[in-house]
């Protein structure tokens, strides 16, 4: 995740620029993983509230533990189609509106990578455009959508970004950090540059570390999502009161 081609002092200009509150507002500090059990859950939860995380992302199944543990205090996301993407359309739609029904406020769905490779750019968009339509009927506030980017072509992933932004999703989202690769500095540098403006970049897949964080949103990203969120605001803090 290189971040070299940002300058040599980019780092102090961007911490000199980025107040740590607002640098919390743009990570969704994450909890997918299949073993996680209500203890977790209760960090992670206190987490996004010490911070004021954008959103705390979570699988379905732990939509209703959250509001148990938390009400309506934290910002709630969770995924769609997720991690593959090629569930039927139809499912998730349904995905979409019991999310919503159980406080979901932003989601996630994964592209039909393989209706993509197919060619069927037509099949793919329909997809997308059918979740993105059913939350705005739901009053779900965000959409991101995630085209792994591990698996495609520099072309590929300019036009998928290009398919997202058709389909009037908020953001493009480069990988669900369960399969092939994960955020780089290229990518999503590339994927701001194909948005033209039109959808948000968000950065997801390995990232742990603040400075990795800083230098993807530097890059042009404008959410981060991670599942060591705590720890990069923690070290973020910390390269603050080093350097400035």
């Amino acid at each position: 995740m290189s971040s070299t081609a940002l300058g040599g002092d980019w780092i102090r200009v961007f911490l000199e620029k980025m107040d740590p509150g607002s640098f919390a507002k743009l990570i969704d500090h994450t909890l997918l993983k299949p073993a996680a059990d209500t203890r977790l859950l209760e960090k992670y939860v206190e987490d996004t509230r010490r911070y004021g995380f954008a959103c705390l992302m979570v699988s379905q199944s732990l939509l209703d533990a959250v509001r148990e543990i938390a009400g309506n205090t934290v910002p709630l996301c969770t995924v769609i189609g997720f991690p593959l993407g090629s569930s039927f359309t139809e499912a998730k739609v349904l995905e979409t509106r019991l999310a919503a029904e159980k406080g979901a406020v932003e989601v996630d769905m994964v592209m039909n990578i393989s209706l993509f490779k197919s060619g069927r750019r037509g099949a793919v968009l329909e997809d997308m455009r059918a979740v993105v339509e059913e939350a705005r009927r739901r009053g779900v506030r965000a959409v991101k959508v995630i085209i792994e980017t591990g698996l495609l072509s520099d072309e590929e992933k300019a036009e998928a970004t290009r398919l997202v932004a058709e389909s009037g999703a908020d953001f493009v989202k480069t990988s669900t950090g369960f399969l092939a690769g994960g955020a780089t500095v290229h990518d999503v540098a590339l994927l701001a540059e194909a948005s033209g403006g039109r959808v948000k970049v968000k950065a997801a897949g390995g990232i742990r570390h603040a400075l990795d964080a800083a230098a993807l949103v530097a890059a042009g990203a404008a959410r981060i999502g991670t599942s060591t969120g705590d720890r990069i605001m923690e070290e973020y803090i910390a390269l603050r009161e080093k350097l400035l």
